[in-house]
């Protein structure tokens, strides 16, 4: 099997988000921040995550990812697959023409099994039991910042607007056109 980082970081990036969806959306870009993945990569990720209806997006201020089914109901498979990370560890994409004339390799069997067995254990993580495995280490899970707004003691003082000419032709022009 060649789990490539597209697939391990989907699935560090549903772990962050399960841990931190209780609080609101969770960003991409506190996502980003928190595991170091890019923020571009995050964005193709999470696009393939959303068509395959395993996290919502909400716009806005406010916005950001939440799971969209239950974390005990998401699969580390799924998480996998739909990020198109193949699970086989054949060399034919277990299309069975391994030796280039349409045959099957010697060890074919071995790694079409490898690759059930594989699929079945990943089919049977949930993101829930990574993440409940994450909080039993102690993770610190922080609320989410709140919203500061400036605000003032003194009163907003709007400029006052002046009828005045703005350049020196300006000026000379009104100087002129009242003779």
């Amino acid at each position: 099997m060649r789990l490539t980082t597209k697939g391990r970081f989907a699935v560090t990036a549903m772990i962050d988000l399960a841990l931190r969806q209780n609080n609101g959306p969770v960003t991409l870009a506190a996502i980003s921040q928190r595991q170091q993945i890019s923020l571009s990569y995050l964005e193709q990720l999470f696009g393939k995550l959303r068509r395959h209806e395993l996290v919502e997006s909400t716009r806005g201020p406010g916005g950001g990812y939440t799971l969209g089914r239950k974390a005990t109901e998401i699969t580390v498979a799924d998480i996998i697959v739909s990020v198109d990370e193949p699970i086989d560890a054949t060399q034919c994409g277990g299309k069975e023409n391994c030796t280039g004339d349409g045959g099957r390799c010697m060890t074919h069997e071995l790694w079409a099994s490898l690759n059930q067995r594989m699929v079945e254990f990943l089919d049977s993580v949930t993101l829930q039991k990574l993440v409940d495995e994450q909080l039993a280490k102690g993770i610190l899970i922080e609320d989410k910042p709140a919203i500061k707004r400036a605000i003032s003691s003194q009163p907003v003082v709007k400029p006052i607007r002046v009828n005045a000419p703005n350049s020196v032709f300006a000026l000379g022009g009104a100087v002129f056109s009242k003779s």
